[in-house]
């Protein structure tokens, strides 16, 4: 049986044998994922031992059309 953190009972049965069960803890469902989140979290735990290292500056990304042609004529920094 699966339970959020906090809300299973001090005490509970076992569902097949009836007997008294003793409270497992696991480990969260990192399996159910999206792939993009899991690629992510793969390449954070690997920066942790082996950053990547930058050995030059990146190029300006190419600044987004406002989507509206009114926000065009607002003042810009």
């Amino acid at each position: 049986m699966r339970l959020p953190i906090g809300t299973a009972a001090a005490a509970c049965d076992c569902p097949e044998c009836h007997g008294p069960a003793s409270r497992v803890f696991s480990s969260p469902y990192l399996s159910q994922l999206s792939p993009a989140t899991a690629r992510a979290r793969s390449r954070e735990e690997q920066s942790r031992e082996a950053p990547e290292v930058v050995t030059s500056v990146p190029s300006p990304r190419r600044r987004q059309q406002p989507p509206h042609p009114a926000l065009q004529r607002l003042p810009r920094p």
